[in-house]
């Protein structure tokens, strides 16, 4: 059998001290033989109640109440910050919607600070589409009592008035018409359309009321003398584009087929309500832009041909308030008609 060691059993006298960890360190400390070691109990007990005060100073007094205490302060803090951004957000909305200058721009960007107020939104839209409502109803004010394009005002000029009331928009199918108001739109880039049809029949006088053939053959050097109506660059171009013209009319037949070809023979209709909707050119007119270019004429850009598209009816873009949008829907109607029955005849034949 196995006996179990045996410990020597080591006197009191003989072990080793190990002291509380202090400034000195953990040192260790022999009892010399023959004397007792003493004990530091009062200092023990000066540094134990120091250390309870410090503990009970430092530690809270339960967990739930500094709970309950941090929870209330961080709900009013919170509550603080949101009410002084809020008021922040306000200020700055309606200050910048006040000052701002701008009608359409200004005015969207205003709408979208002004939401998170919340409650000025509804009043900003309400006076948004008053304002909107008035510029498409700027023909309430005329003397007949009819709605008009709200480029169209009581102060315009008569003649002007009477070309939007009478021939702008109406379908075009006469090459002479046609080649006029080509010539006319080309004047655009230096004239209004008030000076231009002021100077209408005069400019008729001069080239031959615009037909393309006589045109085609008139002496440059006479028309010169004609340059207090026109820029030199203007004349040149309408004879220039009137022998282009005649070519055209050799290939197609009439100047006619050829621009009414671009939409199918059936006029496109806008339904704008409002005049910031209107476009300054179209897919379509750059489409017929580069085409005249590509056979030679002159002052034909996009912009030209997009006005000379509602001039002769290719584009109805009356605002549907304007009592003439109507009208040029019918003409437009009775145009397709007419083109789909000479059609048929023609098969027939």
């Amino acid at each position: 059998m196995s006996v179990p060691p045996r410990f020597r059993s080591v006197d009191s006298g003989e072990r080793d001290f190990r002291s509380i960890l202090g400034p000195t360190g953990n040192k260790l400390q022999r009892k010399p033989p023959g004397m007792k070691l003493e004990k530091p109990t009062m200092e023990k007990k000066t540094i134990e109640s120091k250390d309870e005060k410090t503990k009970k100073s430092d530690t809270p007094a339960s967990p739930t109440t500094t709970l309950k205490q941090c929870s209330s302060l961080c709900s009013s803090i919170l509550r603080r910050n949101s009410a002084s951004m809020t008021a922040s957000y306000s200020s700055d909305a309606s200050s910048s919607c006040e000052s701002s200058p701008l009608s359409v721009a200004s005015s969207s960007s205003c709408k979208k600070a002004v939401r998170r107020n919340g409650s000025v939104s509804s009043t900003r839209k309400q006076s948004c589409g008053k304002e909107e409502e008035k510029v498409a109803g700027n023909g309430d004010c005329f003397a007949d009592g009819r709605k008009r394009c709200a480029w169209i005002t009581p102060k315009s000029d008569p003649c002007y008035v009477a070309f939007h009331d009478e021939e702008w928009g109406v379908p075009v199918h006469e090459d002479k018409k046609l080649f006029e108001l080509l010539c006319l739109s080309g004047a655009l880039a230096e004239l209004s359309w008030t000076d231009i049809l002021s100077r209408r029949q005069l400019l008729r006088e001069v080239f031959m009321d615009f037909d393309p053939v006589a045109v085609s053959e008139l002496n440059e050097k006479k028309l010169m003398a004609s340059i207090s109506l026109l820029s030199e660059v203007k004349i040149r171009s309408i004879l220039d584009n009137s022998r282009h013209v005649r070519k055209i009319i050799a290939e197609f037949g009439s100047f006619k087929k050829y621009l009414w070809n671009f939409v199918n023979n059936k006029p496109t209709q806008s339904q704008f309500r409002y005049q910031r909707q209107v476009p300054v050119k179209t897919s379509k007119a750059d489409f017929i832009s580069k085409d005249l270019v590509r056979r030679g004429f002159r002052s034909v850009s996009p912009t030209v041909i997009y006005s000379f598209m509602q001039a002769v009816g290719l584009t109805n873009d009356h605002l549907i308030g304007c009592f003439r949008y109507q009208d040029c829907c019918v003409d437009a109607e009775t145009t397709t008609t007419t083109i789909t029955k000479a059609k048929k005849k023609n098969e027939r034949e």
